[in-house]
C-alpha cells in the first residue's frame, strides 16, 4: 500500500514517482506538507532564488471557429456579427505596442476558421517576421492538426512550412485534458489527446520547443489530472522539448459547463503535485490569470519559479469573465517581496536583464 511516508522517502532518494504515488499525495497530502516537497524539488531544479517572467502579447488572429468547445466562451461560429480576422492595421498596431513596452514575444492563437487556408497562416508568419524583430509563439497543436486536414498534408510538413515563414515556438494551448474521454464531452471536434501529443513529438523532432498546459476544475477527475502530467512526462523523455507547464484552473462563467470554480487550495495542490511529478519539465509556471495576483505570489511556494507572461493583452480567459491585469513594476514587486529576484526571460528561459 502506497503512504504518504512511502512518496516522501522516493523523493528523498530522488526516485521517480508514479501514478499511485500522486493519487497518495492527491488524496491524503497536507497542503503544507506538498508545498514543503514542492518547494524543495523547486530549489533542486533552480537553487538561485530567482523567479522569472516574460513581456508578451496575446494576439488572437480570429475568435471565428467551428469547434465549438462547451468551456470556451470567446469564439464565435462563421458568420456571426461578432466574427472576426485581424486586419494589418491592427496587428501593426499591437506589435508596435507590445515592442514599445519592452516586449519579446507575440503568443498568436485563434480559432478553427473554415475561410483561413494554410497561405493565410504562412503570410501572416512572414508579413509579421518581415517588418518586425519579435519571437513568434504559436498556432495550437489543435490549428496544426486542423491545418493539416484542409490542406491535406502531414502535420510534419504544415509544421515545416510554419517554420520556414517564421513560427518560433508551440504554445501548449488546445491540451484542456489529455483523456479522450473528457476530451469527447468538452471538444468533440478537436484533436485526440493522441493527435495533440504527436503534434508536440513532431515539432520537437523539427527543433522547435514548446510548453505544455492543462485546464482543469470542469468535468475531470483527480485520475485524468494524473494521467495527463504521465503522458506529458512521457514524450518528454522521449523529446525534451517541453520547456514550462502551466496548470490554470477553468473558469465557468458564460460557458456551457455549469460548474462551481476551482479554489485557489485546488489550484495549489495540482500545482504542487505536478512540480513533484514532472521532475523532467524544467520550469513550472504561475497563472495569475485566472488566480489573482496574491495566489499567483503564494503558488512561488508551492514549486512554480516563473510568473508567466505581463500579458499585454488576453481575450480568452477575458471573455468567461476573469480580468485580472498586472502591469510589470506590479509582477516585479511580488516576485521581490515573495523573496526572490525578478528577470525578465525570453521563450527559451533564457533571462534578458
Amino acid at each position: 500500500m502506497t503512504t504518504i511516508e512511502s512518496v516522501q522517502s522516493k523523493l528523498e532518494d530522488n526516485q521517480r514517482l508514479d501514478a499511485q504515488d500522486a493519487l497518495t499525495l492527491y488524496d491524503h497530502a497536507d497542503l503544507l506538507l506538498l508545498a514543503e516537497l514542492a518547494d524543495r524539488r523547486r530549489r533542486d531544479l533552480h537553487p538561485e532564488p530567482v523567479v522569472t517572467y516574460v513581456s508578451d502579447r496575446n494576439i488572437n488572429y480570429t475568435n471565428i471557429c467551428v469547434s465549438g468547445c462547451q468551456f470556451c466562451a470567446f469564439f464565435r461560429p462563421p458568420g456571426h456579427p461578432e466574427g472576426y480576422v485581424i486586419d494589418r492595421s491592427d496587428l501593426d498596431r499591437k506589435i508596435e505596442e507590445t515592442l514599445a513596452l519592452g516586449g519579446t514575444q507575440i503568443l498568436l492563437q485563434g480559432g478553427m476558421n473554415p475561410d483561413l487556408k494554410l497561405d493565410y497562416y504562412i503570410d501572416l508568419l512572414e508579413y509579421m517576421k518581415t517588418r518586425y524583430k519579435i519571437h513568434i509563439h504559436g498556432f495550437s497543436p489543435t490549428e496544426i492538426v486542423y491545418l493539416s486536414e484542409i490542406s491535406s498534408l502531414t502535420v510534419r510538413d504544415v509544421i515545416k512550412k510554419l517554420m520556414d515563414a517564421g513560427l518560433d515556438s508551440i504554445p501548449g494551448g488546445g491540451a484542456e485534458i489529455l483523456v479522450d474521454e473528457v476530451r469527447q464531452k468538452i471538444s468533440p471536434n478537436k484533436c485526440s489527446a493522441t493527435q495533440w501529443l504527436d503534434v508536440m513529438r513532431t515539432a520537437h523532432e523539427l527543433g522547435l520547443k514548446s510548453s505544455a498546459t492543462m485546464m482543469f476544475g470542469h468535468i475531470e477527475t483527480k485520475t485524468h489530472i494524473i494521467e495527463h502530467m504521465i503522458k506529458l512526462r512521457d514524450l518528454q523523455d522521449e523529446s525534451a522539448g517541453f520547456t514550462a507547464f502551466i496548470p490554470w484552473t477553468f473558469q465557468p462563467d458564460n460557458t456551457r459547463i455549469p460548474v462551481k470554480p476551482a479554489t485557489a487550495a485546488d489550484y495549489l495542490r495540482v500545482l504542487a503535485i505536478s512540480r513533484l511529478i514532472l521532475d523532467n519539465i524544467p520550469n513550472l509556471q504561475v497563472s495569475w490569470v485566472t488566480q489573482g495576483d496574491k495566489i499567483a505570489q503564494l503558488a512561488l511556494a508551492f514549486g512554480a519559479n516563473d510568473f508567466g507572461s505581463t500579458m499585454i493583452e488576453e481575450n480568452v480567459v477575458a471573455a468567461a469573465g476573469v480580468h485580472f491585469r498586472l502591469p510589470r513594476s506590479e509582477i516585479v514587486r511580488l516576485i521581490e517581496d515573495a523573496g526572490y529576484s525578478a528577470h525578465q526571460r525570453d521563450c527559451f528561459y533564457h533571462v534578458l536583464d
